[in-house]
């Protein structure tokens, strides 16, 4: 584990105990994703928040100025920390840490669906429901359409993969034969 994912993974226990007191773990994480999408979707901004001989203060009057209408004041704070200790470039790494912390909490996994084709939001509630019941937690579906799984799905719930791709059957027997011909 690296030090950048050790250190975003205590600001985001921290942050999700305050969010949890005040009864806004919800609200804190999609604010979150508001102020990672404003600080690392932008180079110029990124750009800006690395220079050295800009003052810190300053950095945090123009990103509070910015921000300061779109998130909490808990959510300010915590981004005015990390930029204070030099810490500006883990924001995006405490928004991950924070979701799975809150997703353990509240029983909720986060998983990425990919199929050949678009689901439906029918089927792809079918999916979440059946995975759901699989890892015991309520899923929080993301799909991406990947054409070269030719068909089925493959659903990555964290670091585990289950892939009942047609890509991933025909290569697990491609490897079958492989082993039984030596």
């Amino acid at each position: 584990m690296s030090r950048e994912s050790v250190v975003a993974k205590r600001y985001a226990k921290a942050l999700f105990e305050l969010a949890q007191s005040s009864n806004a773990v919800a609200d804190v994480e999609t604010q979150l994703k508001v102020v990672v999408e404003a600080l690392t979707g932008d180079a110029q901004i990124r750009k800006f928040l690395a220079l050295p001989n800009v003052e810190v203060s300053q950095k945090i009057a123009i990103i509070k100025g910015a921000l300061s209408d779109k998130v909490s004041v808990m959510v300010l704070n915590t981004v005015e920390l990390l930029i204070v200790r030099g810490r500006q470039g883990a924001i995006g790494s405490v928004y991950e840490a924070y979701t799975k912390v809150a997703g353990e909490a509240l029983g909720q996994a986060r998983a990425t669906i990919y199929t050949a084709k678009s689901l439906s939001s029918e089927e792809l509630s079918k999916v979440s429901a059946q995975f759901g019941e699989l890892v015991g937690k309520r899923i929080i579906a993301n799909q991406i359409v990947e054409p070269a799984l030719l068909g089925g799905v493959q659903v990555r719930i964290g670091d585990r993969l289950y892939d009942g791709s047609l890509s991933g059957k025909l290569a697990r027997l491609e490897q079958a034969l492989k082993t039984q011909a030596l």
